[in-house]
Protein backbone atom coordinates (compact mmCIF):
# COMPACT_ATOMS: atom_id res chain seq x y z
CA UNK A 1 0.00 0.00 0.00
CA UNK A 2 1.23 3.82 -0.78
CA UNK A 3 2.46 5.27 2.49
CA UNK A 4 0.57 7.11 4.34
CA UNK A 5 1.04 10.82 3.99
CA UNK A 6 0.89 13.70 7.10
CA UNK A 7 0.46 17.12 7.44
CA UNK A 8 2.52 18.23 10.90
CA UNK A 9 1.19 21.62 12.04
CA UNK A 10 2.67 22.82 14.76
CA UNK A 11 4.41 26.48 15.60
CA UNK A 12 7.14 25.33 17.71
CA UNK A 13 9.71 23.64 15.71
CA UNK A 14 11.39 21.50 17.81
CA UNK A 15 8.10 20.32 18.35
CA UNK A 16 7.12 19.83 14.60
CA UNK A 17 10.89 18.57 13.38
CA UNK A 18 10.41 15.96 16.10
CA UNK A 19 6.73 14.42 15.69
CA UNK A 20 8.15 14.51 11.48
CA UNK A 21 11.05 12.09 12.88
CA UNK A 22 9.12 9.85 15.10
CA UNK A 23 6.03 9.49 12.16
CA UNK A 24 9.07 8.75 9.17
CA UNK A 25 10.68 6.32 11.16
CA UNK A 26 6.97 4.42 10.97
CA UNK A 27 7.43 4.59 6.92
CA UNK A 28 4.96 7.31 6.60
CA UNK A 29 5.48 10.63 4.52
CA UNK A 30 5.71 13.59 6.74
CA UNK A 31 5.31 17.55 5.88
CA UNK A 32 5.03 20.44 8.42
CA UNK A 33 3.67 23.64 9.02
CA UNK A 34 4.96 26.12 11.40
CA UNK A 35 1.78 28.12 11.21
CA UNK A 36 -1.97 27.77 10.77
CA UNK A 37 -1.31 30.05 7.09
CA UNK A 38 1.66 27.83 5.96
CA UNK A 39 -0.70 24.56 6.84
CA UNK A 40 -3.72 25.75 4.95
CA UNK A 41 -1.34 26.08 2.01
CA UNK A 42 0.44 22.97 2.07
CA UNK A 43 -3.03 21.01 2.88
CA UNK A 44 -4.51 22.85 -0.17
CA UNK A 45 -1.14 22.04 -2.62
CA UNK A 46 -1.09 18.81 -1.86
CA UNK A 47 -2.71 15.33 -0.66
CA UNK A 48 -2.60 13.97 2.75
CA UNK A 49 -4.20 10.95 4.61
CA UNK A 50 -4.49 12.64 7.98
CA UNK A 51 -3.49 15.73 9.74
CA UNK A 52 -1.73 16.48 13.00
CA UNK A 53 -2.62 19.84 14.54
CA UNK A 54 -1.55 21.95 17.16
CA UNK A 55 -5.03 24.21 18.05
CA UNK A 56 -2.48 27.01 19.11
CA UNK A 57 -0.57 28.71 16.55
CA UNK A 58 0.05 32.32 14.78
CA UNK A 59 -1.85 34.17 12.42
CA UNK A 60 -4.41 31.63 11.76
CA UNK A 61 -5.37 29.24 14.77
CA UNK A 62 -5.59 25.72 14.85
CA UNK A 63 -9.15 26.00 15.11
CA UNK A 64 -10.11 27.92 12.21
CA UNK A 65 -7.69 25.56 9.99
CA UNK A 66 -9.37 22.58 11.41
CA UNK A 67 -13.00 24.89 9.73
CA UNK A 68 -11.14 25.14 6.66
CA UNK A 69 -10.19 21.52 6.50
CA UNK A 70 -13.84 20.06 7.12
CA UNK A 71 -15.03 22.24 4.58
CA UNK A 72 -12.16 21.10 1.68
CA UNK A 73 -12.54 17.67 2.92
CA UNK A 74 -15.13 16.46 5.36
CA UNK A 75 -13.57 13.03 5.58
CA UNK A 76 -9.99 13.79 6.34
CA UNK A 77 -9.20 12.43 10.16
CA UNK A 78 -7.73 15.32 11.69
CA UNK A 79 -5.49 15.18 15.06
CA UNK A 80 -5.55 17.92 17.81
CA UNK A 81 -3.12 18.19 20.00
CA UNK A 82 -4.23 21.22 22.43
CA UNK A 83 -2.72 22.65 25.96
CA UNK A 84 -2.62 21.10 29.39
CA UNK A 85 -6.18 22.74 30.89
CA UNK A 86 -7.68 23.23 27.39
CA UNK A 87 -9.88 20.68 27.38
CA UNK A 88 -12.84 22.64 26.35
CA UNK A 89 -11.02 24.04 23.30
CA UNK A 90 -10.51 20.13 22.71
CA UNK A 91 -14.21 19.20 22.77
CA UNK A 92 -15.21 22.27 20.43
CA UNK A 93 -12.27 20.82 18.09
CA UNK A 94 -14.35 16.96 18.74
CA UNK A 95 -17.87 18.76 17.73
CA UNK A 96 -16.33 20.46 14.53
CA UNK A 97 -15.20 17.22 13.50
CA UNK A 98 -11.45 16.48 14.89
CA UNK A 99 -10.63 12.85 15.16
CA UNK A 100 -9.27 12.67 18.65
CA UNK A 101 -7.38 15.17 20.57
CA UNK A 102 -3.74 14.41 23.22
CA UNK A 103 -2.87 17.19 25.50
CA UNK A 104 0.62 18.77 26.23
CA UNK A 105 2.67 17.13 27.42
CA UNK A 106 1.71 14.10 25.48
CA UNK A 107 2.92 10.33 25.59
CA UNK A 108 4.93 9.81 21.91
CA UNK A 109 3.51 5.81 22.06
CA UNK A 110 -0.82 7.74 22.86
CA UNK A 111 -0.32 9.63 20.04
CA UNK A 112 1.14 6.87 17.68
CA UNK A 113 -1.46 4.46 18.71
CA UNK A 114 -4.03 7.32 18.12
CA UNK A 115 -2.36 8.08 14.65
CA UNK A 116 -2.50 4.40 13.43
CA UNK A 117 -5.82 3.92 14.41
CA UNK A 118 -6.97 6.95 12.75
CA UNK A 119 -5.58 5.73 9.40
CA UNK A 120 -6.41 1.82 10.16
CA UNK A 121 -10.13 3.51 10.32
CA UNK A 122 -9.44 5.79 7.27
CA UNK A 123 -8.43 2.53 4.77
CA UNK A 124 -11.41 0.32 6.41
CA UNK A 125 -14.20 3.61 5.46
CA UNK A 126 -12.40 3.15 1.80
CA UNK A 127 -12.83 -0.56 1.21
CA UNK A 128 -16.39 -0.48 3.04
CA UNK A 129 -17.52 2.33 0.50
CA UNK A 130 -16.77 -0.07 -2.31
CA UNK A 131 -18.09 -2.65 -0.77
CA UNK A 132 -21.21 -1.49 -0.60
CA UNK A 133 -21.13 0.01 -3.80
CA UNK A 134 -20.32 -3.89 -4.80
CA UNK A 135 -23.34 -5.02 -2.74
CA UNK A 136 -25.62 -2.59 -4.06
CA UNK A 137 -24.95 -3.38 -7.86
CA UNK A 138 -27.39 -6.14 -9.37
CA UNK A 139 -25.11 -8.38 -10.65
CA UNK A 140 -26.87 -11.89 -12.72
CA UNK A 141 -24.69 -14.74 -11.20
CA UNK A 142 -23.50 -15.07 -7.64
CA UNK A 143 -20.95 -18.27 -9.26
CA UNK A 144 -19.78 -19.49 -12.77
CA UNK A 145 -22.24 -22.30 -14.13
CA UNK A 146 -21.65 -24.86 -16.53
CA UNK A 147 -20.36 -28.29 -17.46
CA UNK A 148 -20.18 -27.61 -21.40
CA UNK A 149 -16.50 -29.10 -22.45
CA UNK A 150 -16.28 -24.73 -23.37
CA UNK A 151 -16.99 -24.35 -19.88
CA UNK A 152 -14.85 -26.62 -17.97
CA UNK A 153 -11.77 -25.01 -19.84
CA UNK A 154 -12.75 -21.58 -18.96
CA UNK A 155 -12.54 -22.56 -15.61
CA UNK A 156 -10.05 -24.79 -15.16
CA UNK A 157 -7.94 -21.91 -16.83
CA UNK A 158 -9.73 -19.49 -14.16
CA UNK A 159 -8.55 -21.67 -11.15
CA UNK A 160 -4.93 -22.14 -12.64
CA UNK A 161 -4.12 -18.30 -13.01
CA UNK A 162 -6.09 -17.12 -9.62
CA UNK A 163 -3.26 -17.95 -7.61
CA UNK A 164 -1.23 -15.95 -9.36
CA UNK A 165 -0.72 -12.15 -10.10
CA UNK A 166 -0.90 -12.52 -13.89
CA UNK A 167 -2.67 -10.55 -15.66
CA UNK A 168 -5.72 -11.65 -17.40
CA UNK A 169 -7.64 -10.84 -20.63
CA UNK A 170 -11.12 -12.35 -20.90
CA UNK A 171 -13.30 -12.46 -24.38
CA UNK A 172 -16.37 -13.02 -25.29
CA UNK A 173 -19.61 -10.80 -26.65
CA UNK A 174 -21.54 -8.86 -24.38
CA UNK A 175 -23.72 -10.75 -21.96
CA UNK A 176 -21.42 -13.69 -21.39
CA UNK A 177 -20.56 -12.92 -17.96
CA UNK A 178 -16.93 -11.58 -18.10
CA UNK A 179 -16.79 -9.59 -15.19
CA UNK A 180 -18.44 -12.67 -13.41
CA UNK A 181 -15.60 -14.67 -14.40
CA UNK A 182 -12.83 -11.80 -13.50
CA UNK A 183 -14.81 -11.47 -9.65
CA UNK A 184 -14.33 -15.36 -9.37
CA UNK A 185 -10.70 -15.20 -10.18
CA UNK A 186 -10.10 -12.07 -7.80
CA UNK A 187 -12.40 -14.54 -4.80
CA UNK A 188 -10.44 -17.74 -5.73
CA UNK A 189 -6.70 -15.59 -5.20
CA UNK A 190 -5.05 -14.58 -2.45
CA UNK A 191 -6.13 -11.22 -3.10
CA UNK A 192 -9.53 -12.16 -2.03
CA UNK A 193 -10.05 -9.94 1.25
CA UNK A 194 -8.78 -6.77 -0.49
CA UNK A 195 -10.77 -4.29 -2.98
CA UNK A 196 -11.97 -5.79 -6.75
CA UNK A 197 -12.78 -2.72 -8.05
CA UNK A 198 -14.70 -2.47 -11.10
CA UNK A 199 -14.18 0.25 -14.48
CA UNK A 200 -16.56 0.17 -17.76
CA UNK A 201 -13.44 2.34 -19.85
CA UNK A 202 -16.43 2.18 -22.67
CA UNK A 203 -18.96 4.12 -20.44
CA UNK A 204 -16.84 6.96 -19.64
CA UNK A 205 -15.40 9.75 -21.43
CA UNK A 206 -11.47 10.21 -22.08
CA UNK A 207 -11.42 13.23 -19.94
CA UNK A 208 -13.45 11.67 -17.08
CA UNK A 209 -11.64 8.31 -17.48
CA UNK A 210 -8.22 9.43 -16.52
CA UNK A 211 -9.74 10.93 -13.36
CA UNK A 212 -11.70 7.86 -12.35
CA UNK A 213 -8.62 5.62 -12.79
CA UNK A 214 -5.92 7.61 -11.78
CA UNK A 215 -7.86 10.15 -9.46
CA UNK A 216 -7.41 14.07 -8.90
CA UNK A 217 -6.38 16.40 -7.01
CA UNK A 218 -8.65 19.74 -5.36
CA UNK A 219 -8.93 22.58 -8.49
CA UNK A 220 -7.18 20.01 -11.01
CA UNK A 221 -9.88 21.11 -13.35
CA UNK A 222 -13.42 22.48 -13.07
CA UNK A 223 -15.77 21.16 -10.92
CA UNK A 224 -12.96 19.02 -8.54
CA UNK A 225 -14.24 20.48 -5.68
CA UNK A 226 -12.28 18.31 -3.31
CA UNK A 227 -9.05 15.50 -3.54
CA UNK A 228 -10.49 12.31 -5.57
CA UNK A 229 -9.17 9.09 -5.23
CA UNK A 230 -8.36 6.67 -7.96
CA UNK A 231 -9.43 3.48 -8.82
CA UNK A 232 -5.72 1.91 -9.32
CA UNK A 233 -5.60 3.73 -5.91
CA UNK A 234 -8.48 2.24 -4.33
CA UNK A 235 -7.39 -1.12 -5.42
CA UNK A 236 -4.06 -1.59 -4.15
CA UNK A 237 -3.58 -4.85 -3.13
CA UNK A 238 -6.65 -6.22 -4.84
CA UNK A 239 -7.88 -6.47 -8.62
CA UNK A 240 -9.05 -3.77 -10.73
CA UNK A 241 -11.35 -4.92 -13.52
CA UNK A 242 -11.49 -2.91 -16.64
CA UNK A 243 -14.55 -3.75 -18.69
CA UNK A 244 -14.34 -2.44 -22.75
CA UNK A 245 -10.87 -2.01 -22.78
CA UNK A 246 -11.19 -2.10 -26.50
CA UNK A 247 -13.22 1.27 -26.22
CA UNK A 248 -10.08 3.06 -24.72
CA UNK A 249 -8.97 6.00 -26.58
CA UNK A 250 -5.23 5.99 -27.82
CA UNK A 251 -4.64 8.75 -25.14
CA UNK A 252 -5.17 6.96 -22.25
CA UNK A 253 -3.69 3.40 -23.73
CA UNK A 254 -0.27 5.09 -23.34
CA UNK A 255 -1.17 5.84 -19.57
CA UNK A 256 -2.42 2.57 -18.89
CA UNK A 257 0.54 1.61 -20.40
CA UNK A 258 2.87 2.91 -17.99
CA UNK A 259 1.00 1.30 -15.30
CA UNK A 260 1.09 -2.05 -15.99
CA UNK A 261 4.74 -1.52 -16.83
CA UNK A 262 5.76 -0.25 -13.67
CA UNK A 263 2.49 0.18 -11.15
CA UNK A 264 2.67 4.16 -10.96
CA UNK A 265 1.07 7.46 -11.69
CA UNK A 266 0.30 10.67 -10.98
CA UNK A 267 -3.82 11.62 -10.26
CA UNK A 268 -4.53 14.47 -12.10
CA UNK A 269 -3.00 17.86 -11.35
CA UNK A 270 -0.74 16.35 -8.94
CA UNK A 271 2.96 15.71 -8.98
CA UNK A 272 3.38 13.18 -5.99
CA UNK A 273 4.39 9.67 -7.67
CA UNK A 274 2.07 6.66 -6.45
CA UNK A 275 2.96 3.40 -6.68
CA UNK A 276 0.47 0.25 -6.41
CA UNK A 277 0.02 -3.60 -6.04
CA UNK A 278 -2.87 -4.54 -8.50
CA UNK A 279 -4.09 -7.67 -10.19
CA UNK A 280 -5.26 -6.17 -13.46
CA UNK A 281 -7.99 -8.67 -15.36
CA UNK A 282 -9.28 -6.51 -18.75
CA UNK A 283 -12.17 -7.81 -21.01
CA UNK A 284 -13.49 -7.25 -24.58
CA UNK A 285 -16.16 -8.11 -26.75
CA UNK A 286 -13.61 -6.56 -29.88
CA UNK A 287 -10.90 -8.42 -31.74
CA UNK A 288 -7.88 -6.40 -30.19
CA UNK A 289 -5.62 -8.18 -32.37
CA UNK A 290 -7.51 -6.86 -35.18
CA UNK A 291 -7.57 -3.43 -33.91
CA UNK A 292 -3.89 -3.61 -33.37
CA UNK A 293 -3.46 -4.73 -37.19
CA UNK A 294 -5.66 -1.82 -37.92
CA UNK A 295 -3.60 0.95 -36.00
CA UNK A 296 -6.61 2.15 -33.41
CA UNK A 297 -4.89 -0.64 -30.54
CA UNK A 298 -1.11 -0.24 -28.95
CA UNK A 299 0.67 -3.55 -29.50
CA UNK A 300 2.42 -3.14 -26.97
CA UNK A 301 -0.28 -2.49 -24.39
CA UNK A 302 -2.34 -5.76 -26.26
CA UNK A 303 0.76 -7.91 -25.21
CA UNK A 304 1.10 -6.57 -21.62
CA UNK A 305 -2.59 -7.44 -21.30
CA UNK A 306 -2.87 -10.44 -23.26
CA UNK A 307 -0.87 -12.59 -20.93
CA UNK A 308 -3.13 -14.84 -19.97
CA UNK A 309 -6.31 -14.76 -22.77
CA UNK A 310 -9.52 -16.53 -21.66
CA UNK A 311 -12.16 -16.63 -24.07
CA UNK A 312 -15.67 -16.95 -22.46
CA UNK A 313 -18.09 -18.96 -25.42
CA UNK A 314 -21.63 -17.18 -25.96
CA UNK A 315 -24.66 -19.23 -24.88
CA UNK A 316 -25.51 -20.35 -28.46
CA UNK A 317 -22.42 -22.72 -28.56
CA UNK A 318 -22.80 -23.94 -24.93
CA UNK A 319 -26.61 -24.83 -24.85
CA UNK A 320 -25.91 -28.07 -23.09
CA UNK A 321 -25.58 -25.78 -19.88
CA UNK A 322 -29.21 -24.41 -20.50
CA UNK A 323 -30.89 -26.40 -18.27
CA UNK A 324 -27.61 -26.16 -15.21
CA UNK A 325 -28.70 -22.16 -15.69
CA UNK A 326 -32.19 -22.34 -15.99
CA UNK A 327 -32.25 -24.56 -12.68
CA UNK A 328 -29.57 -21.65 -11.41
CA UNK A 329 -31.79 -18.91 -12.04
CA UNK A 330 -34.94 -20.20 -11.39
CA UNK A 331 -33.69 -20.94 -7.70
CA UNK A 332 -32.02 -17.24 -7.36
CA UNK A 333 -35.66 -15.33 -8.82
CA UNK A 334 -38.02 -17.53 -6.37
CA UNK A 335 -35.89 -16.45 -3.38
CA UNK A 336 -36.21 -12.49 -4.14
CA UNK A 337 -39.64 -12.91 -6.05
CA UNK A 338 -40.60 -15.53 -3.08
CA UNK A 339 -42.09 -17.72 -5.52
CA UNK A 340 -42.20 -21.57 -5.80
CA UNK A 341 -41.10 -22.84 -9.22
CA UNK A 342 -40.43 -26.21 -9.10
CA UNK A 343 -38.99 -26.04 -12.64
CA UNK A 344 -39.52 -25.77 -16.46
CA UNK A 345 -41.33 -28.23 -18.74
CA UNK A 346 -39.64 -30.49 -21.18
CA UNK A 347 -41.39 -28.20 -23.62
CA UNK A 348 -40.03 -25.41 -23.00
CA UNK A 349 -36.49 -26.00 -22.58
CA UNK A 350 -36.72 -27.32 -26.29
CA UNK A 351 -38.08 -23.98 -27.07
CA UNK A 352 -35.15 -22.26 -25.00
CA UNK A 353 -32.74 -24.56 -27.04
CA UNK A 354 -33.56 -23.41 -30.43
CA UNK A 355 -33.20 -19.86 -29.74
CA UNK A 356 -30.23 -18.39 -30.41
CA UNK A 357 -29.55 -16.01 -27.62
CA UNK A 358 -28.05 -13.19 -29.06
CA UNK A 359 -27.95 -11.18 -25.67
CA UNK A 360 -26.62 -13.99 -24.03
CA UNK A 361 -26.77 -15.31 -20.26
CA UNK A 362 -27.89 -11.55 -19.55
CA UNK A 363 -31.00 -12.52 -21.97
CA UNK A 364 -31.65 -16.06 -20.56
CA UNK A 365 -31.47 -13.88 -17.06
CA UNK A 366 -34.21 -11.61 -18.11
CA UNK A 367 -36.46 -13.95 -19.67
CA UNK A 368 -36.32 -16.66 -16.99
CA UNK A 369 -37.19 -13.62 -14.46
CA UNK A 370 -39.87 -12.95 -16.37
CA UNK A 371 -41.20 -15.67 -16.88
CA UNK A 372 -41.32 -16.33 -13.20
CA UNK A 373 -43.16 -12.89 -12.44
CA UNK A 374 -45.92 -13.70 -15.15
CA UNK A 375 -46.32 -17.48 -14.38
CA UNK A 376 -49.53 -19.27 -12.62
CA UNK A 377 -47.84 -22.28 -12.25
CA UNK A 378 -45.24 -24.20 -10.66
CA UNK A 379 -43.61 -25.17 -13.82
CA UNK A 380 -42.71 -23.08 -16.15
CA UNK A 381 -44.33 -23.64 -19.37
CA UNK A 382 -43.73 -22.64 -23.63
CA UNK A 383 -46.33 -19.64 -22.52
CA UNK A 384 -44.23 -18.55 -19.39
CA UNK A 385 -41.16 -17.63 -21.82
CA UNK A 386 -43.12 -15.09 -23.35
CA UNK A 387 -40.70 -15.24 -26.29
CA UNK A 388 -41.59 -13.34 -29.40
CA UNK A 389 -42.12 -15.09 -32.39
CA UNK A 390 -39.90 -12.40 -34.45
CA UNK A 391 -36.58 -13.48 -32.58
CA UNK A 392 -36.94 -16.93 -34.04
CA UNK A 393 -38.15 -15.94 -37.17
CA UNK A 394 -34.54 -14.26 -37.47
CA UNK A 395 -33.24 -17.49 -37.13
CA UNK A 396 -34.81 -18.67 -40.52
CA UNK A 397 -32.41 -16.97 -43.27
CA UNK A 398 -31.84 -17.45 -46.60
CA UNK A 399 -29.07 -19.87 -47.70
CA UNK A 400 -26.89 -16.15 -49.17
CA UNK A 401 -27.67 -14.68 -45.96
CA UNK A 402 -26.12 -18.02 -44.09
CA UNK A 403 -22.85 -17.51 -46.82
CA UNK A 404 -22.33 -13.68 -45.91
CA UNK A 405 -22.52 -14.71 -42.66
CA UNK A 406 -19.97 -18.01 -42.47
CA UNK A 407 -17.96 -16.17 -44.80
CA UNK A 408 -17.29 -13.13 -42.57
CA UNK A 409 -16.90 -15.44 -39.37
CA UNK A 410 -14.07 -16.94 -41.52
CA UNK A 411 -12.74 -14.14 -42.50
CA UNK A 412 -12.76 -12.68 -38.97
CA UNK A 413 -11.17 -15.55 -37.92
CA UNK A 414 -8.07 -15.53 -40.46
CA UNK A 415 -7.59 -11.81 -39.26
CA UNK A 416 -8.74 -10.62 -42.50
CA UNK A 417 -6.20 -12.72 -44.35
CA UNK A 418 -7.95 -13.53 -47.92
CA UNK A 419 -5.95 -16.68 -48.68
CA UNK A 420 -6.07 -18.05 -45.81
CA UNK A 421 -9.86 -17.51 -45.11
CA UNK A 422 -10.19 -19.38 -49.58
CA UNK A 423 -8.17 -22.24 -47.95
CA UNK A 424 -10.22 -22.82 -45.26
CA UNK A 425 -13.41 -22.60 -47.29
CA UNK A 426 -11.67 -24.39 -49.91
CA UNK A 427 -12.02 -22.23 -52.91
CA UNK A 428 -10.26 -20.10 -54.46
CA UNK A 429 -9.29 -16.80 -53.83
CA UNK A 430 -11.06 -15.35 -56.73
CA UNK A 431 -14.47 -17.01 -56.10
CA UNK A 432 -13.73 -15.44 -52.42
CA UNK A 433 -13.97 -11.91 -53.94
CA UNK A 434 -16.70 -12.91 -56.24
CA UNK A 435 -18.69 -13.78 -53.52
CA UNK A 436 -18.17 -10.99 -50.74
CA UNK A 437 -18.63 -8.56 -53.67
CA UNK A 438 -22.54 -6.62 -53.45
Amino acid sequence: MPAFRILVADDERFMAEMLQEIFEEEGMLVETALDGRQALEKFRSSSFDLVLLDLRMPEVSGMEVLKEIRRDDPDIPVVVITAYGSVDNAVEALKIGAYDFVTKPFKIEELKNIITRALELERLKRERDYLLDEIREEFHFEGVIGESPRMKEVMQMAQLVAKTDATVLIYGESGTGKELLARSIHFQSDRKDKPFIVVNCGAITETLLESELFGHEKGSFTGAHARKLGKFELADEGTIFLDEIGEMSPAMQVKLLRVLQDRTFERVGGTAVIAVNVRVIAATNRDLKKMVKDGTFREDLYYRLNVIPIELPPLRDRKEDLPLLCGFLIAKHCRRLHKKIQGISPQAMRLLKKYSWPGNIRELDNVIERAIILSQDEVLGVEDLRLMEAPFKEQWKTLRAMEEEYIARVLDYAGGDMEKAAVILDIPVVELKKRITP
